[in-house]
Order: C-alpha cells, then sequence, then structure tokens
C-alpha cells in the first residue's frame, strides 16, 4: 500500500471520528468525552515502524464515566507490505482508580484490528501503575500476538519530567518477550521532548531497539527519530 493511499485512509479514519465531537468543542472543561488527531514521521509500536518508516495520521476519541471506567476507538495508518492491511483500528475499555494518593491503577482490554486482514487481529490486556503522577510501570499480556496464537509479555517503566519553559521530557524502556518459535526476547526503548501550545503539542523523540529486536525486525527495528504534531482535547 503506497503512502498517499496509506494517509487518504487515515484522513477519512480521522473526518468519522472527529463528526460527532466537533459540535461539542465549546462543551465545558469537564466534559467526559477527550479526542485528539496526530500527524507522526513514523509510527513506532514498541520500537518497531508500523508504516514501513513513512509518515501517517493518527485519531482516538475517548469516553470517560465518573467512576473510572472508560471506552473509546483509536485509529492509524499502517503499511506492513504490499496489499492491505493500510489502517489499524483499536477498540478499548478499562478503568482507572486512585489507589492512593499518589498511586493510580489502571486496567485496559484493547482489540487491535486491521480491516481487510482479520486474521492479523488480535486482544491485549495491558495494565498500568502510575505513581506520584510521572513514574509509570506497565505489564501487558496477550495469548494471540498478530493472530498467531502466540504468547507475549510486555513489561514497561517510564517517566515524565518539566523542564523549563514549559517543555516537558520522557523516557521509556520496554522488554518484549515471545516464544521462541515467533522471534527472539527484545527490548526497546525512547527519550523525547515535547511542548503544549493551547490544544496543540509538539515532540520529537527517539526510538530504538537492542539487536534482538533488529534481528526480529530489520531496518523496521532501526533507531530512528520521530516528529510529532498533535491536537487535543
Amino acid at each position: 500500500m503506497n503512502h498517499a493511499t496509506r494517509c487518504t485512509a487515515a484522513a477519512v479514519l480521522c473526518a468519522a471520528l472527529l463528526a460527532p465531537f466537533a459540535a461539542s468543542a465549546q462543551d465545558e472543561a469537564e466534559s467526559p468525552f477527550s479526542w485528539n488527531v496526530t500527524a507522526v514521521s513514523d509510527y513506532v509500536f514498541r520500537g518497531v515502524s508500523q508504516t514501513d518508516e513513512d509518515p501517517t495520521l493518527q485519531a482516538g476519541f475517548t469516553y470517560t464515566s465518573p467512576v473510572g471506567l472508560y471506552a473509546g476507538v483509536w485509529g492509524s495508518g499502517v503499511d506492513f507490505g504490499p496489499g492491505d492491511p493500510s489502517t489499524e483500528i483499536d477498540y478499548l475499555i478499562g478503568y482507572g482508580v486512585d489507589v492512593t494518593d499518589g498511586v493510580n491503577f489502571d486496567v485496559l482490554l484493547n482489540r487491535y484490528t486491521y480491516p481487510g486482514a482479520s486474521e492479523l487481529n488480535y486482544n491485549e490486556l495491558i495494565t498500568t501503575t502510575t505513581f506520584a503522577e510521572q513514574y509509570k510501570l506497565t505489564v501487558a499480556y496477550t495469548d494471540d500476538l498478530s493472530g498467531s496464537d502466540t504468547k507475549s509479555w510486555y513489561y514497561a517503566v517510564g517517566g515524565e519530567w518539566g523542564l523549563p519553559n514549559d517543555f516537558t521530557l520522557s523516557a521509556n524502556v520496554g522488554r518484549t518477550s515471545l516464544e521462541t518459535d515467533f522471534g527472539k526476547d527484545y527490548t526497546d526503548f525512547n527519550v523525547g521532548v515535547s511542548r503544549q501550545f493551547g490544544l496543540f503539542n509538539l515532540g520529537l523523540g527517539y526510538h530504538g531497539t537492542d539487536g534482538a529486536g533488529r534481528d526480529n525486525n530489520g531496518k523496521l527495528a532501526d533507531n530512528r527519530v520521530v516528529f510529532t504534531v498533535a491536537v487535543g482535547k
């Protein structure tokens, strides 16, 4: 799937997602609805390019209830080679709760879907524990990675820190554990700087994997710089 077709598909997705909340832009600040539209120079997931190192568009929409339950949808262009899929659409449902004043626990069930290539669809259970509002521990599990009946665990630690002039520094290190016949266990990392400008956020990040990640995915797991422009509320 070429870049123009992929971006067109993502743009259609963005328009579809934006339509329901365009009229609510003037709603009260505490609205339970949130949305985002993002342009990225490369869609990198756990250290691996999902767009053959090309740019794409992404969009998401989430409803959060007063008791912490939430549900949403998120989409992005993808490119895994000739033919479908050209789009990833994720459906998510989760629950977040403040365990103490300084600890939040979130559990999320994410359904990854790929229109035109449903054999790749799979579910993943993701838990995130946030400490002091800036440090995060993530543990995720699936028993059907990319529709392959492969069990996989993902562990990650990360954080965000404020910098002068309203910049934010973020960093994350993750470890993917795979069944032997699917690939090698590998480590991914990223570090980035971002800044908010009203509804807009600009970000610049550096992503990479270790040698095992590159053995599994070739050049798609090479170290790379990713530029992000997001708008959301």
